[in-house]
């Protein structure tokens, strides 16, 4: 897929709030994608030791802190402190619908940034491992969710990479980015 349409795919409204009715605890992702010779996309790997989603492949992000502006900041500041990398609000091409996690009960907003290119990551004591995986061949092993106990919300799907299962609200968001660039 040609860069420009990647990201002319992903474009769309910002709209960095959301309607919470107390049920939820408002988080948000940043999904970066760069490299305009093969697209990468950037997960990461949550330590077994966290307290919620320990050990799993997500996007970097976070829960909503009293100090960030909306949810779009939230963003932008888990994915400089857990990665080190500093994207900005003009680089963030669009957003794509909530998700909701089964267990932990946090609404996330997931925003999109699309980038020529990204300057070596390193990852704070909130992730284990980051990820460069190239976003066409890990779109293309996409799955539905095997077990029905995940299906209780909507449903689910699983992608894989390097023998590891990325499954939950991060499949689900790389499920819309899938179906945005109909893979």
């Amino acid at each position: 897929m040609l860069f420009d349409d990647l990201k002319s795919k992903l474009s769309g409204p910002i709209n960095p709030t959301l309607e919470n009715n107390g049920k939820y605890r408002l988080a948000s992702v940043l999904a970066v994608i760069y490299c305009k010779e093969q697209p990468v996309v950037v997960m990461t790997e949550k330590p077994k030791h966290m307290k919620f989603h320990a050990g799993e492949i997500s996007f970097p992000g976070g829960k909503l802190d009293t100090n960030d502006s909306d949810l779009l900041e939230t963003a932008l500041r888990e994915t400089s402190e857990e990665v080190g990398l500093g994207i900005t609000r003009d680089q963030i091409v669009g957003q794509l619908e909530p998700v909701v996690t089964l267990n932990s009960g946090f609404l996330i907003l997931p925003f999109v940034s699309v980038v020529d290119d990204i300057p070596a990551l390193t990852a704070n004591a909130e992730v284990e491992k980051i990820f460069h995986i190239p976003l066409e061949s890990f779109l293309r092993t996409a799955a539905r969710d095997p077990d029905p106990s995940h299906n209780i919300v909507q449903e689910m799907y699983t992608f894989e990479y390097q023998n590891q299962i990325v499954w939950g609200a991060s499949a689900r968001i790389l499920k819309q980015i899938q179906n945005r660039l109909k893979f």
